[in-house]
């Protein structure tokens, strides 16, 4: 069953097509991140999904409800976490979220019993008196996620959920988000942060001027650019040349990518174990000498380039 199904979706504004035939299915039950470089239609997408956008032309569906038909019946099964927080610095946690439970006319006791419950399954408890802006940003984002999931959404839309956040913010993050998607939450999110797309989406649809490019789990797309890659890091920058020379001469070694500033050479290669044995033995007879030589997959990042041109 889908949870999310898009068809052919335009959205355009002036001359400008924010969207352009999209199309999209979100399988129940899975964390589906959306990329893209700025400008793509990300937000708009989301936007348009969460009832903030008309349906211009196309389909929109969400749990089997048409966006277009029916937008309060969509309100009632979706959250929606946008790229700022929704929040009041002035009160509590608990009191913002016992404020949301009343505006979704849960009622006093209800929505103070819900605001305590979502604080303890935040980890934020022992913060809920305190006024939010004495918050950390990851504790803030938690709160602002918590907040989205008031009424226990089968659909959790979140444009860019950690902009802006230090490492320890964003893994607080991921790890709220893990725990939503376990108790059966569908998530659908939009990031700049490709490793967040790398640890947290089953499956990732990547849009560029309106129109999704690619669709895959993250190993599919990785494997569009290609297998493994061989990255050389020699210890002289003068090397730099020589040492791309060598990875050039590996059977079955594709384009070497050279970087000067961080002393690297990297290439795909065919066969890992032979490709690595005969470019050791290869700088060693060239005498050039190596800070760090790796195997790897392709990384996300490089997917992105690829298929976006983006830098």
């Amino acid at each position: 069953m889908a949870a999310v199904v898009v068809s052919e979706l335009r959205k355009t504004y002036g001359k400008t097509k924010a969207l352009d035939g999209l199309n999209l299915t979100v399988p129940v039950g899975t964390v589906h991140a959306v990329l893209g470089p700025n400008g793509a239609g990300k937000s708009t997408l989301i936007r348009t999904l969460a009832t903030l956008l008309r349906v211009e032309s196309g389909r929109a569906e969400v749990t089997g409800v048409d966006v277009a038909r029916d937008p309060d019946e969509v309100r009632r099964r979706i959250g929606l976490l946008g790229q700022h927080a929704a929040l009041d610095e002035d009160l509590s946690g608990w009191q913002n979220l016992e404020l949301f439970g009343r505006l979704y006319h849960l009622g006093a006791r209800r929505a103070a019993a819900r605001a305590d419950e979502l604080l303890e399954r935040f980890e934020l408890a022992g913060t809920g008196r305190k006024a939010v802006k004495a918050y950390s940003g990851g504790m803030r984002r938690r709160l602002d996620l918590a907040a989205s999931l008031i009424i226990q959404p089968q659909v959790l839309f979140l444009d860019e959920p950690t902009t802006g956040l230090d490492p320890r913010g964003r893994t607080e993050v991921w790890g709220a988000l893990r725990s939503l998607v376990g108790g059966g939450t569908t998530v659908m999110l939009t990031t700049q942060y490709l490793e967040e797309a790398d640890q947290l989406a089953d499956r990732i649809c990547v849009v560029d001027h309106g129109r999704v490019i690619a669709d895959g789990t993250a190993d599919q797309l990785k494997a569009k650019v290609g297998g493994d890659r061989i990255d050389v890091v020699v210890h002289d920058a003068g090397d730099l040349r020589a040492a791309a020379a060598a990875l050039a001469e590996v059977p079955g070694a594709g384009a070497v990518d050279s970087d000067e500033d961080d002393r690297v050479v990297s290439a795909p290669v065919a066969d890992r174990m032979s490709a690595l044995s005969h470019l050791m033995r290869a700088l060693q007879e060239a005498g050039i000498d190596v800070d760090d030589l790796a195997v790897r997959r392709p990384t996300l990042d490089e997917v992105f380039i690829q298929l976006t041109g983006a830098a």
